[in-house]
């Protein structure tokens, strides 16, 4: 049997790669982080993280790092959207949730659990060529030491949305790149400049310019004020330029590009954030080709700002329990081919949102301007600003179901239930740290125990008591997807089966 250097190689160590170490230890898996860029990359990309990562990560017990490390946690959502804003302020419970933070601090924090957990990062090494065949992927890698190979049982490109990897696995990226260049910039508002109540900016030699979204000939500017005096503003030009993302944008970029779109300069200083990126809308038609899989933005790029590197991570959750169960010999056939079915469908719906936010985007004429209109004034209305909220933090995410069990919870995200047990009060984010699959039992039900009792070894077996169960029992996945529920008083002629299949089904044969 051929020895094998790692269990998983991993290409790239932004959000998505190093999140998907420390899930694949918590699955008891060796992975290998291949990462080009010789330390932290400080080039600024995403400004935050939000939406269904920050329950993933609150159930992984590290939402209190992330918390600590954002400057200014959950603000007030004003969330642009399609050329305008959706306004979650006004809302009770918001659907979707956002911490600011820089991309080098989210790849700090994941990189030091990546660490704690035992996974080996390394930086300055390039991937220049992989193969593989019935058993193994091998990369030929240069790093400071010079070249060598290293072998592993699977590969997963985390590689960015010109990856090399996915391309030498011929995996075909189809879509579409607009001719459009948007550029943001956190800075402070510059001498001279009058901010008023509301927001809008008084500009020498210009005049007032009013807080959101102008659009001009030119193209559009937007950007709002805080009470602290920065400003969040973002330009976008229809452009063809195919930019180096090494090479960091500079000030006087952006104030020329402010200048082409608005016919003047607005003063300021003291730059926070400096970032630019055209808006592609690309999908990989497989994420696995053999032994190679891909996942955040070598899998998807959408052409809106805010949800890219959060479906990252997502895929990384839902894939590194499923490599993990193969690798450790407990994985039902066809578990691993489960990873191109759920996530390319959650990452096509996803593209539709980001698609529908184009529409509304790039009209300039008076259809398009009346469509604006009415999306916005729809969204005033609790219900369609929820369903639009939840659609963006990707809550309504819902994996297919398999077999015949058909409860409505199945495939959905497990809420956070308060728990009571006879050791005492626990929660359902407490049972999901160590990321291994859970057979919650909400009432005195021996009979589902006793058939979960052949699968103790990969599954965990837990009885609770809980306020208004929404179910007798629940099969809870690694990546805290319900696998399989039991209604409430359902009789075990009905539950029995079920159970037995869903457990066949995704954590093999008892």
């Amino acid at each position: 049997m051929r020895v094998m250097d790692t269990d998983v190689i991993i290409v790239g160590a932004g959000p998505t790669g190093l999140m998907l170490a420390g899930e694949l230890r918590l699955a008891g898996v060796r992975p290998v982080v291949l990462e080009r860029h010789p330390q932290l990359w400080d080039v600024p990309k995403a400004s935050g993280i939000g939406g269904r990562i920050l329950d993933l990560l609150r159930y992984r017990g590290l939402l209190e790092r992330f918390e600590g490390a954002s400057a200014d946690p959950y603000p007030p959502l004003r969330l642009p959207f399609g050329g305008m804003h959706l306004d979650f302020t006004r809302m009770a419970e918001a659907p979707m949730k956002v911490l600011p933070m820089s991309q080098m601090e989210i790849e700090r924090l994941l990189g030091a659990r990546a660490d704690e957990l035992g996974a080996e990062v390394r930086r300055g090494h390039r991937v220049d060529v992989v193969r593989q065949d019935e058993d193994s992927v091998s990369a030929e890698v240069t790093g400071p030491d010079g070249a060598y190979t290293v072998t592993a049982r699977y590969l997963v490109a985390c590689d960015g949305g010109r990856s090399r990897i996915r391309e030498m696995a011929g995996i075909a990226f189809s879509g579409t790149t607009y001719p459009e260049v948007v550029r943001l910039a956190q800075v402070a508002v510059g001498d001279g400049v009058t901010v008023y109540e509301n927001g809008d900016l008084e500009v020498p030699g210009f005049g007032r310019v009013a807080a959101g979204f102008t659009r001009t000939d030119g193209g559009q500017l937007a950007f709002a004020t805080t009470p602290d005096g920065q400003l969040h503003l973002s330009t976008t030009e229809d452009e063809t330029t195919e930019y180096d993302d090494d090479v960091p944008m500079t000030m006087d970029e952006l104030q020329a590009s402010i200048r082409r779109v608005l016919g003047a300069e607005i003063p300021m200083r003291d730059a926070k954030r400096l970032s630019r990126f055209t808006f592609k809308d690309r999908q990989a038609e497989q994420y696995r080709a053999g032994r190679i899989l891909v996942a955040g933005d070598a899998a998807h790029l959408f052409p809106a700002t805010g949800v890219a590197l959060n479906a990252g991570m997502l895929d990384t959750v839902n894939l590194a329990w499923k490599l993990g169960a193969e690798i450790n010999g407990w994985a039902p056939a066809g578990l691993l081919d489960t990873y191109h079915e759920e996530r390319h469908a959650a990452g096509a719906r996803t593209r539709m949102q980001a698609r529908a936010q184009v529409a509304l985007r790039r009209g300039q004429d008076a259809a398009s301007e009346a469509l604006r209109t009415l999306f916005q004034e729809l969204t005033t209305d609790e219900p369609a600003l929820r369903r639009v909220g939840d659609l963006i933090a990707g809550n309504c995410t819902r994996y297919p179901q398999s077999g015949s069990a058909q409860h409505p919870l199945t495939g959905t995200f497990v809420p956070d239930l308060a728990l009571n047990t006879e050791n005492g009060a626990t929660s359902i984010a407490e049972l999901m740290r160590t990321a291994r699959p859970v057979l919650l039992i909400l009432t005195d039900r021996p009979d589902l125990s006793e058939i979960a009792d052949a699968w103790r070894d990969p599954v965990e077996i837990h009885t609770a008591t809980t306020a208004d169960r929404p179910a007798d029992a629940l099969l809870i996945r690694p990546d805290a997807h319900i696998a399989w529920a039991a209604a409430v008083d359902e009789p075990i002629e009905s539950a029995a089966g079920t159970l037995r299949e869903a457990l066949s089904v995704w954590f093999g044969e008892s």
